[in-house]
């Protein structure tokens, strides 16, 4: 077993539990928790968050990693705060999201990797929380620039501390297909790289190409739905071929959820909490019960939700 970081410092990888992959407790942009703290109600986010996060402790979530790095408004402090009053322990991400700042341009991503090492070994904006993630993302049409810049980064930080690499991704445009290959060009142990948001297509041949190369997958948007875009029943079937042909060991769940207040308008929220009123629940109460109907197993629920997340955040420790 290793000690992974927590908001609340370091735990057993044994105590981790059921985990969700790839959650927030709040959103919204580089620095705003700062510098706009009026931009979302930090009071209400907290309770909502608190609130949210004891419910599906009592049903059986123990942690989640929340993937939301400097430039999506985290906030490290806030998480400590709601891990602390939820007990639902939370591992928070160094990284850069889409919002690659311009000055990265033309810098060594050496020099980048150095500021995740920093946040990986030292702590988050001089606090002593530590990240146990380190998150990158591109999107529709492909890698951009300051994106492999920041993929770059990222992996030269992954190799030297042994965290693990969770991305954002458009799977419509095969989008972890480019971050495999540059994470291969950087000679970056693929167990040390989840790719995010995979469930958003219902392409096979997609899925198993990427685990063919020894990545990880993160089945984390539910419910799902939309132009295009499979909804939950097709997403859990998606999941079940894929334990069919022998993949269960390489899968990981989550929602992509958030318990911000103020960062959505109040029609917007409303919205939200219609589409998935249950929350980080919304897996453990309709998609688990859903595998088990179309014949997962206990244990391939136990594979995805407890040991897969475990074996990730391990690494190469």
């Amino acid at each position: 077993m290793s000690r992974i970081n927590t908001v609340l410092g370091p735990v057993e990888s044994s105590e981790l539990g059921f985990t969700l992959s790839h959650e927030h407790i709040s959103n919204g942009f580089g620095g705003s928790p700062f510098t706009f703290p009026e931009f979302l109600d930090i009071n209400a986010t907290l309770d909502r968050a608190v609130s949210d996060l004891s419910e599906a402790k009592s049903e059986g979530l123990q942690t989640i990693m929340d993937v939301a790095p400097h430039d999506q408004g985290r906030n490290v402090k806030l998480q400590r705060e709601v891990s602390e009053k939820s007990g639902v322990n939370i591992i928070t991400c160094t990284g850069t999201w889409l919002d690659v700042p311009s000055f990265f341009e033309g810098l060594n991503p050496n020099k980048i990797a150095d500021m995740y090492v920093r946040e990986i070994e030292k702590g988050i904006e001089e606090t002593n929380i530590k990240a146990g993630i380190i998150k990158v993302a591109s999107d529709k049409g492909g890698v951009k620039p300051r994106e492999e810049l920041v993929l770059r980064a990222a992996a030269r930080a992954s190799k030297q501390t042994g965290i693990p690499i969770m991305t954002h991704t458009w799977a419509l445009d095969r989008v972890g297909e480019e971050q495999v290959n540059i994470f291969m060009e950087e000679d970056l142990d693929m167990n040390l790289v989840c790719i995010g948001h995979s469930n958003d297509t219902t392409d096979l041949s997609y899925l198993t190409g990427l685990l063919e190369k020894g990545v990880w997958l993160g089945m984390d948007r539910y419910p799902g739905g939309g132009p295009d875009i499979p909804y939950w029943k097709e997403r859990s079937r998606v999941v079940k071929s894929l334990i069919d042909h022998g993949w269960g060991n390489r899968i990981m769940l989550a929602h992509d959820w958030d318990s911000s207040i103020g960062l959505h308008s109040a029609q917007a929220r409303e919205s939200r909490d219609k589409y998935n009123p249950d929350n980080y629940l919304f897996i453990t109460r309709h998609v688990l019960p859903y595998l088990k109907e179309i014949g997962a197993t206990d244990n391939d629920i136990d594979q995805l939700t407890v040991i897969n997340p475990r074996k990730y955040l391990e690494g190469i420790h």
